[in-house]
C-alpha cells in the first residue's frame, strides 16, 4: 500500500475542513508555525501543503503585516476553468467519445432550455440577443465566441448557478474553439437558425417548444459536431 507524502496528508486534512464548512470562506488558516506545531511537520512540508491547496484554488496566500493563508471565496469562473481543464484531459486521453459529448449535452441543455423559457428575466433575453451572430458577415472569432456565449446565456437564464457551472466546460475548451473555427459554412448556418428559433421560444415563455428546439438543435448539428470536436 502506497503511503501519501506528509504534505499531501496535511493538505487533505485542511481540504476536508474547508469542504465540511468547518473552515469558512475568508477565514484565516493557522499560521505556518502553528500548523507545524499542530501537525509535527517541518516548515517546508507545511508550505508544500499550502502550495498544493493554493493550486487547487481552495486557499489564497497574502503577504504583509495582515497576510497569511485564507480560505478562498467561491469563484464560478475559476471553478469553471478547473472543470474545463478536467474535461480537456478526458478529451486528450480519448476517454470521452463524441457520443458521450452529445449525450451529456442532451441531458443538460434540453431541460435547461425549458427552465430558461419559464424563468428568464429581461437581462437574460438581452444576453441571448447579444449572442446572435451573422454567419455570412461575422468573422470566425466572433462566431466562436457567440456560440459559447449563447449556450452559457441559456444556462444562466435558468437561474440555477450550479447548472451554469456544469455547462461552462462544454463551451470553454480552447481545443473546441480551434476546431470550430475550421467548421464549414453549413455548420454556422444551422447554428444561427437554431439559436434564433430557440431565443424566440424562450422569449415567448414556451417551455415545450424551447425543449423541443434544444433537442432538435443537438440532432441538427450532430454530424458537424462529430467532425469538428476532437473526441
Amino acid at each position: 500500500m502506497t503511503v501519501a507524502p506528509a504534505y499531501q496528508v496535511l493538505a487533505e486534512r485542511i481540504r476536508d475542513d474547508i469542504m465540511s464548512g468547518q473552515l469558512r470562506p475568508g477565514e484565516r488558516l493557522p499560521t505556518e508555525p502553528r500548523l507545524c506545531e499542530q501537525s509535527g511537520l517541518s516548515r517546508s512540508t507545511v508550505r508544500e501543503a499550502l502550495r498544493l491547496l493554493s493550486s487547487q484554488h481552495l486557499i489564497v496566500t497574502m503577504r504583509g503585516v495582515n497576510g497569511g493563508s485564507f480560505v478562498a471565496e467561491p469563484d464560478a469562473h475559476v471553478l469553471g476553468d478547473t472543470l474545463s481543464d478536467g474535461v480537456g484531459l478526458l478529451l486528450a486521453s480519448g476517454a470521452v467519445t463524441s457520443e458521450n459529448f452529445l449525450e451529456i449535452r442532451r441531458m443538460l441543455e434540453v431541460p435547461a432550455a425549458g427552465l430558461a423559457a419559464s424563468r428568464r428575466k429581461p437581462h437574460h433575453l438581452a444576453d441571448l440577443e447579444r449572442a446572435m451572430f451573422d454567419p455570412d458577415r461575422d468573422d470566425l472569432e466572433r462566431r466562436v465566441e457567440a456560440h459559447s456565449a449563447f449556450h452559457l446565456a441559456v444556462a444562466a437564464a435558468t437561474g440555477n448557478p450550479l447548472l451554469s457551472l456544469v455547462v461552462r466546460p462544454l463551451y470553454n475548451m480552447p481545443d473546441r474553439h480551434a476546431v470550430e473555427a475550421a467548421a464549414p459554412p453549413p455548420f454556422w448556418w444551422a447554428l444561427d437558425r437554431d439559436h434564433r428559433a430557440l431565443l424566440a421560444a424562450i422569449r415567448d415563455g414556451d417551455v415545450a417548444r424551447a425543449m423541443g428546439l434544444a433537442r432538435a438543435h443537438i440532432d441538427n448539428v450532430r454530424p458537424a459536431e462529430r467532425v469538428t470536436i476532437p473526441l
